[in-house]
This record gives C-alpha cells, sequence and structure tokens, in this order.
C-alpha cells in the first residue's frame, strides 16, 4: 500500500486528522525514565501506543533522536509502529535537500534504514533534488512550502513571476512533481490565508500542517482553511502539546487525553 493509501485509510478508519509528532526531549522526560539508555524509544513508544487510534500519524522529528545518539532508538521505534500499528503511516521529518547521489543515500536512510513512509524534503535547490525519493514508489515525498515560523516570509513571501514564492513552489508540485501521486506539502497552521490559497492550487494533495498547539495555531481557522471537500486531506500536526501533557508516570494518559480533546476539536470543524 502507498504513503497516500494509507493516509487516505488512516484518515477513515481513525475518523481523525492528527498527526502526532515524535519529537523527544529527555529533559522533559519523567523522573522514572530518567537514566535509562532506552528512555526515547520507551518514552516515543508508550507515547504511539496510547494515541495509534487517534492519530491519523507519527511524525518523529530526526534531529532529537541523532542529538541524543539514539537513531538506533528511531529504527527502532518505527517498525515497532509498523508492527504494533499497521496501517499508521510514519513521516520522518528531516528536511533534506541535496542534489544527486547524496539525495539517493537520505533516500536510502531514510527508506531502507528507517522504513519511513515518507519523509520531509526541501525543494530549494530544485526538481533534481528531490526526484531521487520518487524511485521509491510506495513512499511519500512531503515537500515544505509555507512553514509555521515566522521568519519562513523572508523567503517563501518573495515575488517570483507575479506570485509569491510558497504559491509557485505549490502549483509546481501539483503540476509537474507529483506524477507518482507521491507528494504532499508542508503548510503552516499559523498562516490560514496562505493555506486556504494553496488548498486551491493544489487540490485534493495532503497537507502536512505543523503550527497548532504549542505554537499557537487556531484549530477552526486552520480545518476551515486546508480541509478538502470531503472533510479530509490534512495531517495537522502536534508535537509537545500531547508529548509532554502529563510530566509523571501516567505521562501516557495524560498524552492520551491530549489527543482526543486535540483530535475531537479538530472534528468540530471537519463537516
Amino acid at each position: 500500500m502507498t504513503f497516500t493509501d494509507s493516509l487516505a485509510a488512516a484518515w477513515a478508519r481513525n475518523d481523525s486528522l492528527l498527526c502526532v509528532g515524535l519529537d523527544p526531549d529527555p529533559a522533559k522526560f519523567p523522573a522514572a525514565l530518567k537514566g535509562r539508555g532506552d528512555a526515547i524509544f520507551e518514552f516515543c513508544k508508550s507515547i504511539a501506543d496510547a494515541t495509534a487510534d487517534l492519530a491519523c500519524a507519527f511524525k518523529p522529528q530526526i534531529a532529537y533522536f541523532a542529538a541524543n545518539r539514539a537513531e538506533d532508538q528511531l529504527e527502532a521505534l518505527i517498525r515497532h509502529i509498523h508492527e504494533q500499528h499497521p496501517g499508521i503511516p510514519v513521516i520522518l521529518d528531516a528536511k533534506r535537500g541535496d542534489i544527486g547521489a547524496t539525495a539517493e543515500q537520505y533516500a536510502r536512510e531514510a527508506f531502507e534504514r528507517y522504513g519511513a513512509d515518507a519523509l520531509t524534503v526541501n525543494p530549494y535547490m530544485g526538481f533534481d533534488s528531490v526526484e531521487p525519493y520518487f524511485a521509491w514508489k510506495e513512499r511519500g515525498v512531503v515537500i515544505l512550502c509555507r512553514t509555521s515560523n515566522a521568519g519562513g516570509s523572508d523567503l517563501q513571501f518573495l515575488e517570483t513571476g507575479g506570485r509569491k514564492l510558497y504559491q509557485h513552489v505549490a502549483e509546481l508540485v501539483a503540476t509537474k512533481w507529483n506524477a507518482g501521486g507521491q507528494c504532499a506539502l508542508v503548510v503552516g497552521a499559523t498562516f490560514p490565508a496562505e493555506l486556504a490559497e494553496v488548498r486551491r492550487l493544489v487540490g485534493d494533495m495532503p497537507l502536512l500542517v505543523p503550527g497548532i498547539g504549542a505554537q499557537g495555531g487556531d484549530v477552526e481557522a486552520t480545518v476551515s482553511a486546508g480541509r478538502t471537500a470531503s472533510g479530509a486531506g490534512l495531517m495537522i500536526n502536534s508535537s509537545r502539546a500531547i508529548l509532554y501533557a502529563g510530566k509523571d508516570e501516567d505521562y501516557a494518559v495524560m498524552a492520551r487525553q491530549a489527543a482526543i480533546e486535540t483530535r475531537d476539536a479538530i472534528n468540530r470543524y471537519r463537516r
């Protein structure tokens, strides 16, 4: 099953547009996990197990694992999600961007080593920096478009041919790069007007939407701007607000409660 097929099935099966971001910061872990060699895996596994029936996707951020020399725990985590929660796609958030043979190695890293179902990539170096990922026909390629950070406007709002750069990226991906139906775009919840514009340009293409929760994006505005006519089309990511909803040994229970509240808030505005 392809990434987009798995995503569509998860939207329907779990009645959810919630993507749970896995950004493990050991400094925020409950005391019971501190000092354990497998703390990052155990923390993220517990969150995944507690929220898998509430999510349409998981999104581990590779930097949180690599900075802690925990790449082996990332491999184990993705393997655990696939084995215990089949059908929930895993998006490796690595924002890779390079050309030719180097991009081919990044693709092998994401799809062979880690077994991710999709990967975030940076389009700044053009098509030949993205093309190697398309060789993996069943995997998704999630391309940065209009990011949730304020500084994204420094480049993404530059005028190019009478349009802003993010609009050019959206249309380019939709009309030329997505021949195999593998693409999705990253568009921040903090800019609902731009989210609506991207949706207009790309039709029903999936959009990964960071920026709600700790970053302050408005759920109603996000869903209204980005949903498709069928009430789907979005992977609305929440990381810290779910991961650190609890600080004690009941952290997974509290994460589940936060995920329920977030999913239900999203669903109020889907129909």
